[in-house]
């Protein structure tokens, strides 16, 4: 009996060489991947958020303020509420931005200051609607012009809820801010 060698016609040698490429580009590719993702230096992928953060943070103020007036709300705080004491004409601030600040911060029940950059030579900077602050500033802030004042009147459930923050600032506290915006950073992740 002769033995008999399998024929390898045109379309056997074709889908053999699709394979072999598949599995070598798959190969590579993986290779290459692996290679990126565990080399070091400065040539790291970083997100959109990271550059943002990096780059957004305070800075010196050109100016120091005179400390607002205190204001303590009659009532309960049941909502945020934004009034507008000194109007703004620049830029106006939006979600993704990293604004400059000046604030005066206080207890809305009996008007004492527990934190304040207003009469310091410092301005806060933070990436608004990245969750870096608590919710009333997220929320309050939106739609402010670059030199407006505002005074945000925050509720203890857009603030720091049931939790206190050392001995300023007790549980369940609503909070009062004076806020003025200095100015909108370019992060360069536009």
């Amino acid at each position: 009996m002769a033995d008999k060698k399998p024929k390898w016609d045109a379309s056997r040698v074709f889908i053999l060489v699709i394979v072999v490429t598949f599995f070598l580009t798959t190969f590579a590719f993986s290779g290459i991947v692996i290679w990126q993702l565990t080399k070091d230096g400065d040539n790291k992928p970083q997100d959109t958020a990271a550059q943002t953060a990096q780059s957004c943070t305070s800075t010196q103020a050109e100016e120091t303020l005179s400390a607002p007036e205190v204001y303590k709300p009659s009532g309960d705080v049941t909502k945020l509420e934004k009034t507008t004491l000194t109007p703004g004409s620049g830029q106006t601030a939006k979600a993704g931005d990293c604004v400059v600040a000046k604030y005066y911060g206080t207890l809305a029940g009996d008007g004492k200051l527990f934190d304040e950059n207003f009469t310091q030579p410092t301005a806060f900077a933070f990436t608004l609607g990245a969750g870096n602050v608590i919710p009333g500033w997220d929320q309050g802030l939106i739609g402010m012009k670059v030199g407006e004042t505002r005074r945000l009147v925050i509720p203890s459930e857009l603030a720091y809820r049931d939790q206190a923050m050392g001995e300023d600032i007790p549980a369940n506290s609503d909070l009062v801010f004076v806020v003025k915006l200095l100015g909108i950073k370019d992060t360069g992740s536009n």
